[in-house]
C-alpha cells in the first residue's frame, strides 16, 4: 500500500485498434474494450488491478475521441476529466507527453505509471508490489525512468527486449541498471537472449516523473514539445479546438525510439508476475479452458461434433463444428472467419487482404 501523501498516477493507454484480433475486434470496438479472456473486459482488468494502489481519481485512460463512450459504459465511476482525448494516432511518445502535460496541470509533482489496457497480469498483487518498488526508487532518483522488464520464460521473437547491465543493480537489490533496449530478435538470437539470462522482454510498462519526461520530450523531440506546449497553454474554452489544429504537427514516433533509447538513466525491475501481452489469438488461447477434445470455445452457444483441437469464438450465433479438426473460427460484426488452426496468427494479414 502506498504512502498517503502519495501522487502516483495511472496513464493507461487505450487506443489501440487491435486488428490482429479481426473480426471479434474492430476499428469501432477495439480489443481492450472486449471480454477475450472472462467476465471483464481488458480494459476493466486493467483498471480493477490498480485497485488498493492507485485510486480512480487518479488513474487517467488516453484514447481517442471514437473509444470514450465504451470508457464510460465500462468504467461508470471513472471521473470524466480523467479521459484524455487524442484526435488521432500519432504512436506512444507524443500520446504519454500530452498526458503529461494535461495531468501536470491536475497533480503537481506527479509521478506516471504507464500501461497499455489491453496485457495479461495473473499474480496482480506482486505486480502491485512491483508498481510500488519502481515508484518509490523514482521518488529517490526523480531524474530516472525506471521500466519493468518481464522475465522470459521462452526463445520469444514476438516481444523487443531489454538488456541489464550483467551484476549492476541500484542500491534496491531487484532494480538493474539498463544497457539497452533490442528489436525483436530471430529464433536463434532469442534463444541467446534466454540463455545469458541478463535480458528481459520489453512489457512497454514505465515509471517517471511527468516533469522529467516533459523535460526529455522537450529535448529529444523539440517538434512534439512545442506542439504541445501550446496544447497545454490553452484556455478551456480553446482547448479543444487547439488539441485539434496542433496535435497533428507532433512526431509519429514510438517512446522507445524517441526517447528510451535516448537516455542513459534508465533502470529496469524484473518482473515475475505472470504477464502477457494479449497479441494475438494465441496468447488469448493460452488461458482458455479446453474440453476433453482440446476445443476452446468463446462466447455464446458452441457445438463440437466428433471434433479436436478446434477453436470457436461466437458473437451471438450459434456456432456447430462437425468432423473436423484443427479449426479456427470467429463470427465478428462484420465477418465470419473460418481458417486452420495452425493460419489464426496470420488474421491481420487476411483483414489487409480483402481491404
Amino acid at each position: 500500500m502506498l504512502r498517503s501523501d502519495t501522487m502516483l498516477c495511472a496513464l493507461i493507454m487505450a487506443g489501440g485498434k487491435g486488428t490482429r484480433f479481426w473480426p471479434l475486434s474492430t476499428e469501432e470496438k477495439p480489443k481492450q474494450f472486449l471480454r477475450l479472456l472472462g467476465k471483464d473486459t481488458m480494459i476493466q482488468m486493467t483498471v480493477k488491478r490498480l485497485d488498493g494502489l492507485i485510486p480512480l481519481d487518479r488513474t487517467f485512460i488516453v484514447t481517442s475521441e471514437n473509444y470514450v463512450h465504451y470508457i464510460k459504459e465500462q468504467l461508470p465511476n471513472l471521473p470524466e476529466r480523467n479521459i484524455i482525448i487524442e484526435p488521432e494516432g500519432r504512436n506512444t511518445a507524443p500520446c504519454i507527453a500530452l498526458s503529461a502535460f494535461y495531468i501536470d496541470k491536475i497533480y503537481k509533482d506527479a509521478t506516471l505509471v504507464v500501461l497499455p489496457a489491453d496485457h495479461l497480469i495473473i499474480n496482480e498483487e506482486k505486480f502491485r508490489e512491483t508498481i510500488n518498488s519502481g515508484y518509490e526508487f523514482i521518488e529517490k532518483n526523480e531524474g530516472s525512468i525506471v521500466t519493468i522488464g518481464i522475465k522470459p520464460d521462452r526463445p520469444e521473437t514476438g516481444y523487443g527486449y531489454i538488456k541489464t547491465i550483467k551484476n549492476k543493480q541500484s542500491e534496491s537489490n531487484n532494480i538493474y541498471k539498463v544497457e539497452k533496449f533490442v528489436e525483436k530478435p530471430d529464433e536463434q538470437t532469442a534463444k541467446r537472449y534466454l540463455d545469458e539470462g541478463n535480458y528481459l522482454w520489453n512489457g512497454g510498462m514505465f515509471i517517471w516523473k511527468a516533469i522529467n519526461i516533459l523535460k526529455l520530450t522537450k529535448k529529444y523531440l523539440k517538434n512534439t514539445f512545442d506542439a504541445l506546449s501550446e496544447i497545454a497553454s490553452a484556455s478551456d474554452e480553446e482547448y479543444e479546438r487547439v488539441l485539434k489544429e496542433k496535435y497533428e504537427n507532433v512526431d509519429c514516433i514510438s517512446i522507445d525510439y524517441g526517447i528510451m533509447e535516448k537516455v542513459d538513466n534508465i533502470y529496469v525491475i524484473p518482473g515475475d508476475f505472470g504477464w502477457d501481452d494479449v497479441g494475438t489469438w494465441n496468447s488469448v488461447l493460452r488461458y482458455r479452458k479446453k474440453d476433453i477434445n482440446n476445443n476452446i470455445c468463446m462466447g455464446g452457444k458452441i457445438i463440437n461434433i466428433d471434433g479436436k483441437n478446434n477453436i470457436a469464438v461466437s458473437n451471438g450465433k450459434l456456432i456447430v463444428i462437425a468432423g473436423i479438426d484443427n479449426t479456427f473460427v470467429v463470427e465478428g460484426d462484420e465477418a465470419i472467419v473460418i481458417t486452420s488452426k495452425e493460419n489464426m496468427g496470420n488474421i491481420k494479414n487476411i483483414k489487409s487482404s480483402i481491404g
